[in-house]
């Protein structure tokens, strides 16, 4: 009779919360009971771990071996536990020692031939595994991925039998080992690129700067969506903490963690066809969505009427809280959702209302319908709305001087936002009410601006935070303490809409 306690962690999004695999040997038939919650791919484990077992030379116990995955009432899924269950079987028949048992967690999916598979969701296992204190144990293919959370003592194995050497004191186990460091490369297109747009390209470097949300209106080949694809690029390097959140959702994702890419901000561009699910994430076992993806990143819809109206609504609380819960039956998740949000759309169905081509036959009704796909409380969670008009001929084979490129505008943005984190702590997109009032105070005159604006153009009370919120980015970029009028009046022609806009 025998019992074993081993340390591990389940994949429940982000969380990774703490597993104890105990086994229990004792009389009767010899049987494998799994309690605990488990899905189809863990029940799998007991025929995998018996098959590992014997084709590396141990003995199976002829015993009643009774496994328990607790705490019990959380639901558990994957391969991931067959290590730990195959542990605890040697360490409950007495086979392998288990002194060590108490100061490691370990993970890892058996082949038959008790090799080491990798599996998904290694970096929250050890992010988590770090804050307990414990060492961890990973197969050789999740290696450079735990390495990503520099926690004490980790290792990883190729095969069940190394890490029953390294119990046994035989053999050491290598560390985990991160890729080697490269310059992070955004593949993203650079400014100078983009012909003409003077007022896009500025209001592109104010979204940057401050982190706000931005609307492109216009007539097909404008260049809207070349000009959100060099978004990322002039955006600021991501933080050291930053980067493992944006890592640990894409570990857990049907991709996986691409470890050549881990310190870039990601570009999530999904179709116009996709569904609420697929955009915020969910399913009956709730995985991440293209706005979790996103990340720290940016979030790029491009045709945006073109989006389920339903689609689109589901928006609205993740812009604003920067996470996004998702209830089901027997399930609750929370995945974080702090994205910059980039759209396009034409001014009408045809798109080329307001154009200067006059190609536009639709009918007022027409035009409003398109527009109405877009409701006004989404609208109003955008920053800036602007419009992208068709650029003189002229411009576009003007062999005079290249557009200032990525590079240098990059460096304006890491200046402004390094003056927003140093006073708030936060970009200024992401400014509480409370923080508005402390930071962007102005003078009567431009109080009065303000008012006017909202009561000719009918702007909610949000609207004016936001443009007050522009304001205080475009006075950071010009490294001044306090917003003048020229800054408020910019802002709000960000905020107004232009001929065939919104």
């Amino acid at each position: 009779m025998g019992l074993a306690l081993v340390h591990s962690r389940a994949g429940v999004g982000v969380a990774a919360p703490a597993v104890t695999v105990e086994v229990h040997l004792g009389g009767g038939l010899p049987r494998m009971s799994l309690v605990g919650l488990p899905e189809t791919a863990l029940r799998e484990a007991k025929d995998r771990v018996k098959a590992a077992l014997l084709n590396a030379r141990f003995k199976f116990p002829a015993n009643l071996i009774t496994i328990s995955l607790t705490p019990a009432v959380l639901p558990k899924e994957g391969s991931r536990f067959d290590l730990p269950i195959a542990l605890g079987i040697l360490a409950a028949s007495g086979q392998v020692p288990d002194e060590n048992f108490d100061q490691y967690e370990f993970i890892g999916e058996l082949s038959l031939s008790g090799k080491l598979n990798p599996v998904k969701g290694v970096l929250p296992v050890a992010l988590k595994a770090k804050e307990s204190g414990r060492g961890l144990i990973v197969p050789c293919g999740n290696g450079a991925e735990a390495a990503l959370a520099k926690g004490p003592r980790q290792f990883e194995a190729q095969s069940l039998l190394s890490v029953v050497a390294w119990l046994h004191g035989e053999e050491k186990l290598p560390a985990t080992v991160p890729n080697p460091d490269t310059p992070a490369r955004c593949n993203s297109n650079d400014m100078e690129d983009v012909k003409g747009q003077p007022y896009a390209r500025r209001a592109l470097e104010v979204a940057a700067a401050g982190g706000h949300n931005l609307l492109l209106s216009g007539p097909p080949g404008t260049g809207k969506t070349m000009l959100a694809s060099c978004l990322p690029g002039i955006l600021p390097p991501l933080t050291e903490q930053e980067a493992l959140e944006a890592a640990s959702i894409s570990s857990i994702s049907q991709r996986g963690l691409d470890l050549k890419h881990w310190k870039t901000r990601s570009f999530r561009a999904p179709h116009h066809t996709a569904s609420a699910v697929a955009l915020v994430g969910g399913g009956s076992k709730p995985r991440p969505g293209e706005i979790s993806l996103a990340h720290h990143g940016v979030l790029f819809l491009d045709e945006l009427p073109e989006f389920s109206r339903h689609v689109l609504e589901v928006l609205r609380e993740p812009l604003e809280s920067g996470r996004i819960i998702i209830s089901r039956a027997t399930r609750y998740e929370e995945f974080p959702a702090r994205f910059q949000l980039i759209a396009a759309m034409n001014p009408c169905p045809c798109g080329y209302a307001g154009d200067r081509s006059g190609k536009c036959h639709c009918s007022g009704e027409q035009i409003q319908r398109y527009r109405a796909r877009i409701s006004g409380p989404l609208l109003d969670r955008i920053d800036l709305q602007i419009e992208v008009p068709r650029p003189p001929a002229m411009v576009m084979y003007n062999k005079g001087p290249r557009s200032e490129c990525s590079a240098s505008i990059r460096q304006r943005v890491i200046a402004a936002r390094k003056i927003q984190l140093t006073r708030a702590g936060q970009p200024n997109a992401h400014l509480a009410n409370a923080a508005v009032t402390e930071h962007c105070q102005l003078d009567d005159n431009s109080y009065q601006l303000l008012e006017d604006a909202a009561r000719k153009r009918i702007l909610s009370p949000r609207a004016c935070q936001r443009i007050l919120k522009v304001a205080r980015t475009l006075a950071d970029l010009e490294a001044v303490e306090t917003i003048g009028q020229a800054h408020l009046a910019e802002a709000i022609s960000f905020r107004l809409p232009g001929p065939g806009h919104i």
